[in-house]
C-alpha cells in the first residue's frame, strides 16, 4: 500500500488525498469521474457478477471511453488476478497492510 502511496505522491497527489484513499476513497476529495471510475472498479472486484450494462453506462455518462472503460476493466482484472495468485503462493503482505 505504501508503494502505491508513494506512487501518488510522485504524480503530485497531496498528503492528505493519499492519505483519504487509504483510509476510505469515499472520503477523498474526488471529481465525479474518480469517483464514478473507484465505485465501479470496486463493485467489478468485489462483485463481479453484478455488473450490468447501467454501471458501464453510468461510466459514459461522465465521459469515459469505450477505450477507457476497457483500461478500468483491464487494470482491474489484473489487479485482482495477481492477488490471487500471491494469495495462492502465500507471499506475504507489505507490513503495513497485514491484517486489513
Amino acid at each position: 500500500m505504501e508503494a502505491h502511496a508513494n506512487d501518488l505522491r510522485s504524480e503530485g497527489a497531496e498528503d492528505e488525498l493519499v492519505a483519504a484513499l487509504a483510509d476510505d476513497w469515499r472520503t477523498a476529495m474526488l471529481s465525479e469521474q474518480e469517483r464514478a471510475m473507484l465505485e465501479y472498479a470496486e463493485k467489478l472486484a468485489l462483485t463481479p457478477a453484478q455488473i450490468t450494462q447501467a454501471d458501464v453506462d453510468s461510466l459514459r455518462a461522465v465521459g469515459f471511453t469505450d477505450r477507457a472503460i476497457s483500461d478500468i476493466v483491464q487494470v482491474v482484472s489484473y489487479f485482482c488476478y495477481i492477488n490471487r495468485v500471491a494469495d495462492g503462493i502465500g507471499v506475504d503482505p507489505e507490513p503495513e497492510s497485514a491484517g486489513r
